[in-house]
């Protein structure tokens, strides 16, 4: 296969080029092959929030092996994928893929088939590792593949509605598989998929690499790992169980690696990350609204899936069902940027996205503690946030591999993809830890017996099967008190998504302007 090179100026910005070669049936059918396998890394980001009363029943895992089974994949590709972006530079992109997608594979059959919590954590960390050699090379090979600037554009537009809606159809195909299989069934899915991309990739796929990579360095990898997972570690063990000594351990450990990491990639004449890319305030922006975007969704699917079943009383399938306007709001948004970026300035899109969001994430203070409540406020609240992630996505990754010279477009990438991951693991830490920390708070167990108090008080889930063994009417009791308490959880993490989405959309704003100044 060839490998797709383009021209460079000293500064960073692409060099003239008098006809950008067009993209051929090839290179758009390449694009499904590239866009499947990241549909599928990104559902597996929140297929499991669905199941997460049927794998309290089975495993019964404390609250922190709870969280960190849900959100430890998204912590080690934050983590890996700056390592495996500039990996991939080196090695060539699809060849990288190929081999994460083997190990995508094993990953998942030895997730489906865990027996205990601390077996299925290992297997989402597999996971994590595979993953994160499969986004960044999706997104480099698109920035090679596609040099027409409207195509690439529109292919960005196809990766960017299969991040977005892959992370909101997990729960709906976690629902169905729930509904007719064990919860084991929805790491199965990805093994014909990974099947599919092994064979297809070379032949639809061209390879391509940085020509002049430079030496890769070692502690520079393990020091991005060191300055993203300990910081993650300490929110989550604080929302779970209150300042203690262990989590400001943590919290020094990732602080000082980041700090180190920074001035070792500024010494370094190959870095793992070019930080002179963050002197561009529309790229800093575009890597702002990846991040801060994905921290609102991750978090509304985590504490949405438990509301819709464990409050409103839905089956796992009724309640995916009812995520389908957010998940075709959030590829509606996706598709639709590309339009909306032709008519107005971009960063007046990715600002309106941020608000349309935000305005979403301010429905849910009308969430209701009473399993007859009105499903309409979530489903409304939703599907703003589903839209409105799907355009901001889209638009902030276009401009962030648009931005990097060719020769770094994994690295771009892969900065654009840490983001992304990032924020659905600080979405999942610091919403969820603190909407399960305001139920701890406000849950009255009175009247539940000593044997159960425990199970109760880490999850709505353990506090619904410990009201199952009162009887009347203290069971009805309990449910109303864990309910209360649990929507309290989701009124506080509402008011600080709908804040964040707003100082973002200042920020990113705010970005622009100075831009303009500076010219």
């Amino acid at each position: 296969m060839t490998t797709h090179t383009t021209a460079r100026s000293g500064t960073g910005s692409e060099a003239v080029t008098p006809k950008p070669n067009r993209a051929t049936l090839r290179d758009w059918a390449g694009l499904g092959v590239l866009a499947l396998a990241l549909l599928l890394v990104s559902v597996d980001a929140t297929v499991l929030d669905l199941a997460v009363p049927a794998i309290s029943g089975d495993l019964t895992p404390t609250t922190p092996q709870l969280l960190w089974i849900i959100d430890v994949y998204s912590f080690v590709l934050a983590g890996l994928l700056i390592t495996m972006g500039t990996l991939g530079d080196r090695i060539g992109r699809r060849r990288l893929l190929l081999i994460g997608a083997a190990g995508f594979g094993l990953a998942s059959a030895v997730a489906a088939f865990s027996v205990s919590p601390e077996m299925l954590i290992a297997a989402r960390v597999l996971q994590g590792v595979a993953g994160a050699t499969l986004m960044p090379a999706t997104l480099g090979l698109i920035r090679s593949m596609f040099t027409d600037a409207r195509q690439r554009t529109l292919a960005i537009s196809v990766w960017g509605a299969m991040a977005g809606s892959g992370a909101a159809m997990g729960p709906l195909l976690g629902g169905w598989l729930l509904e007719h299989f064990w919860w084991g069934s929805v790491f199965l899915v990805n093994l014909p998929v990974m099947a599919l991309l092994i064979v297809l990739g070379p032949m639809l796929v061209p390879e391509s690499r940085d020509p002049n990579p430079g030496r890769f360095d070692l502690l520079s990898a393990g020091l991005s790992m060191l300055a993203l997972i300990p910081i993650v570690y300490a929110v989550k063990e604080f929302a779970a169980h209150g300042p203690a000594l262990n989590q400001l351990i943590a919290g020094v450990i990732g602080v000082v690696s980041s700090v180190v990491f920074i001035r070792r990639q500024r010494e370094l004449d190959s870095p793992l990350i070019d930080l002179d890319l963050f002197k561009l305030p529309p790229f800093r922006a575009a890597v702002l609204t990846n991040l801060l975007s994905v921290f609102a969704l991750a978090g509304v699917l985590f504490f949405g899936s438990q509301y819709l079943q464990l409050v409103l009383d839905k089956a796992p399938l009724q309640a995916g069902l009812l995520l389908i306007p957010g998940t075709f709001g959030s590829m509606a948004g996706s598709l639709f940027a590309a339009w909306l970026v032709g008519r107005w300035r971009p960063v007046s899109v990715l600002c309106g996205a941020l608000i349309t969001a935000a305005a979403g994430a301010a429905l849910f203070w009308l969430l209701e503690a009473d399993p007859s409540a009105s499903v309409l406020p979530f489903m409304i609240g939703f599907l703003l946030i589903g839209l409105g992630v799907g355009v901001a996505l889209t638009v902030s990754a276009d401009m962030i591999i648009t931005t990097a010279p060719a020769e770094r477009a994994g690295n771009a990438a892969a900065i654009s993809e840490t983001a992304l991951e990032a924020g659905v693991a600080l979405g999942v830490a610091v919403l969820g830890s603190g909407v399960m920390a305001a139920f701890r708070h406000g849950l009255d167990l009175s009247a539940v017996p000593a044997a159960h108090t425990e199970a109760a008080r880490e999850s709505l889930g353990g506090a619904v099967e410990a009201a199952r063994t009162l009887d009347e009417p203290a069971a009805s009791s309990m449910l109303s008190a864990a309910h209360n308490a649990f929507v309290d959880g989701v009124h506080i993490a509402a008011t600080g998504t709908t804040l964040i989405l707003l100082v973002t959309a200042v920020i990113t704003y705010r970005a622009a302007t100075a831009k303009r100044r500076a010219k």
